[in-house]
């Protein structure tokens, strides 16, 4: 005995399946087991995220071509783990690669920051080409790349107080936390705090599936006589108007 409750395990069941009205849009084809991910060094979650830029861009028939793009593009970026946000990186310029039919063509400024040194040393180096070409002339970073950056905090707390004051913002009781929010997410983050208790503002209400629309009656069959072999035995059935069989 597993000591569990099968009917909470169904309430829990069935709370989620509601929830799952919002993001079935988001699943991929990835069920069950695929040999590909082993193939194309992919995490699941990857696969995933590749499915949704291709259909976005219209362009889903190309997930196998990504696939044999992305190990491509990990060797060019010194074999670099795939884990957030890198599986992601290297993902996204797998994709442009495949799309602008010319490898390169585009660099992503994630994968131009791997080149330059950002994300710290990668296993094997990068290639050199590609390097120089995202540094014009410039040194790659050596050193820990967060050394470099400024202390910025006491600025963006400043800033967000005073967005907040203009736009009557409540902050949390511990404002170091939204501060740290739009730190994290600079895109977003002053929209959430603007609409922290409006999720209407972020995504629209899931709804009931739509209802399948209703097949059209065929149109019956026209009366006529046919001749039905069955079993070497030929019979003759006359069929009326509508389909029923009225003389064998």
């Amino acid at each position: 005995d597993t000591g569990l409750d099968i009917l909470k395990l169904e309430s829990i069941a069935a709370y989620f399946r509601e929830v799952r009205k919002k993001y079935h849009a988001f699943e991929g084809q990835l069920k069950g087991y695929g040999s590909r991910i082993l193939v194309a060094q992919v995490p699941g979650g990857m696969l995933t995220n590749l499915e949704s830029q291709l259909k976005q861009q219209n362009a889903a028939d190309k997930l196998d071509q990504v696939l044999a793009e992305i190990p491509r593009v990990r060797e060019d970026l010194g074999f670099i783990p795939l884990v957030t946000p890198t599986s992601q990186i290297v993902g996204t310029q797998a994709v442009l690669n495949v799309l602008t039919g010319e490898r390169y063509k585009t660099i992503a400024k994630e994968t131009a920051g791997i080149l330059k040194g950002e994300y710290g040393h990668t296993p094997v180096p990068v290639n050199a080409a590609l390097q120089a070409r995202v540094l014009e002339g410039g040194a790659p970073v050596t050193c820990r790349p967060a050394d470099l950056l400024k202390p910025e905090l006491a600025e963006l707390e400043a800033d967000v107080r005073c967005q907040a004051q203009e736009k009557g913002i409540q902050l949390a009781g511990n404002a170091i936390d939204d501060v740290l929010t739009v730190a994290l997410f600079p895109q977003i983050g002053l929209k959430f705090l603007e609409n922290r208790h409006n999720p209407a503002a972020f995504e629209p209400v899931p709804q009931a599936e739509a209802a399948q629309p209703v097949a059209k009656a065929e149109k019956a069959a026209a009366s006529g006589i046919y001749t039905v072999e069955v079993e070497g035995k030929a019979f003759v059935v006359k069929v009326s108007d509508g389909g029923d069989i009225s003389q064998l």
